[in-house]
């Protein structure tokens, strides 16, 4: 009979059993533990079966043959068959009208009526301080002579924004009243986000040609997404107290959603429009490789000539639409009301006497309301008849052409080989390329199939659910079932590489932002202008000081993708706790250790935000940098267009879209995950 150690009672459990339990009673200690089980006895099975190398071809699908035979039919039914002539034919021939009509009233407005138009719309919607901003930026487009473009890209945008709104709140608005709608429509508006522009372009042009028809349609399957996220957002978070109350008084469904709901979730509609603004002109140089006009096109053109200058110039038109209506749309979503244009009467006497006036007050307040809009709307017919539909005088243009081009070349003579102790920006180029991005996409490559697939497994689990990691392993396995599993290991190498950087930089400019609100204000238009300047025109600097391979590509990520981190993870930090501040600093910690032990910890879920939008922009860039040599996926979605290849172009592109969505998966905690959900 076995007796119990010294000092151990007998009926005391085993201190192994003990720290198992502990184990088991820790979350994710209990996810790894089940892992573990299951990967013991599945994995030596798949080992034996199947190998430890590269994904088994066995288990591969050839998409070549029903692609190609897709394509095939569809070039040779284009002018013929019934779907072509009586819809998408239709579909196309009302884009293209509304957009030569909008792009008709603009040139008959001329430059000093669309001018004084953005102004007064700013005025009226955002203040005083933004009409200033649409003035001076609408200004700067026709001194860079970029009038006529601008007017172009302009025309284009508000049909794509327009017919983006409309779909993503149709889609919203489903998703927003009904949960098995919500559920549905997620995985898809993923893919539509996830999935590169370049990838969807294929299929759009076979269906539509070239021209501005597919450019609009590209441009909507790229932004409406947001206007449906954050449509169906507004709707599902709405006071279930209001609801009930409207709900007490006999209101009916229709009216419940038309008086309350979306009236409450007004910000978010709002935020859906801005956003879907900025992603469509974001798409404005993508379109103009299908036969979109206008200031993509002339960044396109520049890029296949290495000419920064001209690229610059038609760059700046690009963010100062951005930035206006970005300003625009912000004013229309503040909650701070407009005491003028909405009629409220202006502070001033006793309120005796605005409460005797009533109803005087409220005519008073129309006629205002009334006189100074029919001021301002002749305002602006008169500039406009003034000018007639003439263009942007060229005596009023400034060359920034040749000055850009001759700083550029500077640069080059000066930092491409001639930085002392590092040699220079080629130089670096190489290291990060031999020392980061060689070892990593060896060490992906060289991992078993099946540990990729553990390793995914346990990284999603231990942020989120069972689903969380199911959507995540079947997403990297898509890859390898379409067979572009090693192309794939060596974007991701690219991607995770680059992420790392902007995270290391971001995270270090974000602290004093949020520290320091001059810093902030310094930081803003800088932001401003990184963040909506079009992804072509960051690469002919970079290919200039770095060189053409994955370097630059990975340097154009970094830059793309910066602002939004430095964004989201100042903000994070900015509004912790004052609190949980003031107590730390009662108890004498110092700047470092607030920031550490309680900055970081409580400002954790948006910095865990930062990280999935760093991911998500990093890779979004990886099919640009196939343009300069970054290759793997990026550069088979790009041949793939260029060649009218549409099996491999498509396929490049889901396999990007799964990647995208398994490191959106593995980077982005999902509520209930702490549960061991």
């Amino acid at each position: 009979m076995k007796t119990a150690p010294p000092g151990r009672d007998a009926s005391a459990p085993h201190p192994a059993v003990l720290a198992l339990r502990a184990l088991w009673a820790r979350p994710a200690a209990r996810k790894l533990l089940i892992l573990a089980a299951a990967a013991a006895v599945l994995v030596p099975v798949a080992a034996a079966t199947h190998g430890s190398g590269t994904w088994p071809s066995a288990f591969t699908v050839d998409l070549t043959k029903p692609l190609t035979g897709a394509s095939d039919w569809i070039i040779d039914n284009r002018d013929s068959h019934w779907a072509f002539l009586y819809f998408f034919g239709h579909v196309s021939g009302a884009i293209i009208g509304a957009v030569h009509a909008v792009y008709t009233v603009l040139l008959a407005l001329g430059w000093a009526g669309v001018t004084a138009a953005a102004a007064l719309l700013a005025w009226r919607v955002a203040g005083a301080r933004v009409a200033v901003i649409a003035l001076a930026s609408f200004a700067a487009c026709g001194l860079l002579g970029m009038w006529v473009p601008t007017m172009r890209t302009l025309a284009l945008m508000i049909v794509a924004v327009a017919v983006s709104v409309a779909v993503g709140a149709l889609l919203g608005l489903a998703a927003g009243l009904s949960d098995r709608t919500f559920r549905a429509l997620r995985p898809v508006l993923d893919t539509m986000q996830a999935l590169p522009a370049f990838a969807y372009l294929l299929p759009v042009v076979l269906v539509f040609g070239i021209g501005v028809a597919p450019a609009v349609l590209a441009t909507v399957v790229y932004a409406a997404p947001p206007m449906a996220r954050l449509t169906a957002l507004g709707l599902r978070s709405t006071d279930r107290g209001v609801l009930e109350a409207v709900e007490s008084l006999g209101a009916t469904g229709r009216q419940r959603l038309l008086t309350a709901r979306l009236p409450l979730a007004r910000r978010e509609l709002l935020l859906g429009v801005n956003q879907t603004i900025m992603m469509a002109l974001s798409m404005a140089v993508i379109a103009s490789v299908i036969g979109a006009d206008g200031l993509g096109d002339r960044v396109y053109q520049a890029l296949s000539t290495v000419d920064v200058g001209s690229a610059l110039a038609a760059g700046i038109p690009i963010v100062l639409l951005a930035i206006v209506l970005d300003r625009t749309t912000a004013g229309a979503a503040s909650p701070s009301p407009r005491r003028l244009w909405a009629g409220v009467p202006q502070a001033g006497g006793t309120p005796g006497r605005r409460l005797g006036e009533g109803g005087h007050n409220q005519r008073r307040a129309r006629t205002r309301r009334t006189t100074a809009w029919l001021a301002a709307l002749a305002a602006v017919a008169t500039a406009a008849l003034a000018t007639g539909d003439k263009p942007w005088p060229d005596t009023w243009t400034v060359a920034i052409a040749a000055p850009v081009n001759d700083a550029k070349d500077w640069m080059v003579d000066h930092l491409y080989t001639g930085l002392p102790g590092i040699g220079g920006t080629a130089d670096l180029a190489a290291h990060y390329t031999t020392w980061v991005l060689d070892p990593l996409r060896d060490g992906l490559q060289a991992l078993p199939w099946w540990g990729a697939l553990l390793l995914v497994a346990a990284l999603a689990w231990l942020i989120g659910t069972w689903r969380t990691a199911l959507t995540a392993v079947l997403s990297l396995a898509a890859i390898g079932v379409l067979g572009r599993w090693e192309l794939s290991m060596d974007t991701l190498s690219q991607v995770v590489a680059a992420v790392a950087v902007t995270l290391v930089l971001g995270f270090a400019i974000a602290v004093p932002a949020a520290r320091s609100p001059r810093v902030e204000r310094l930081l803003r238009p800088v932001l401003d202008v990184f963040q909506t300047m079009p992804q072509f025109v960051y690469l002919i600097p970079v290919v200039a000081l770095f060189g053409v391979g994955r370097a630059p590509a990975a340097a154009a990520a970094i830059v793309y993708a910066l602002p939004a981190v430095v964004r989201i993870a100042s903000e994070g930090l900015r509004r912790v706790n004052p609190g949980a501040m003031e107590s730390a600093r009662s108890l004498g910690a110092t700047g470092g250790q607030q920031l550490r032990q309680v900055q970081f910890p409580l400002a954790r879920p948006q910095l865990l935000l930062a990280v999935n939008q760093a991911v998500v922009l990093v890779l979004s860039v990886v099919i640009i940098g196939g343009l300069v040599g970054g290759g793997a996926l990026g550069y088979e979605v790009v041949f793939g267009l260029a060649q009218g290849d549409l099996a491999t172009g498509l396929t490049a592109g889901v396999a990007i879209a799964c990647l995208g969505l398994m490191l959106d998966r593995v980077t982005q905690p999902t509520k209930g995950a702490r549960d061991g959900a």
